[in-house]
């Protein structure tokens, strides 16, 4: 991982995920309560298709 990598959140009080835009042009996410943990990367276009999935609700559990 980019060692200089800013890593943000959508509420400073929240915990959740974090993303970071890296130099190589894609995107990393993070568990914030993990930091030293595992981090998944995306390509602009993985990115764009998970916010798009998250967004249509295609990761809501069943029944939520």
């Amino acid at each position: 991982m980019e060692a200089d990598a800013v890593w943000r959140r959508g509420d400073d009080n929240a915990e959740g995920v974090e993303i970071a835009f890296l130099s190589s042009g894609n995107i990393g996410l993070r568990d914030s309560r993990n930091p030293d943990g595992p981090v998944l990367v995306f390509t602009p276009g993985e990115w764009r298709a998970f916010v798009a999935g998250a967004k249509d609700g295609e990761f809501n559990r069943p029944g939520a």
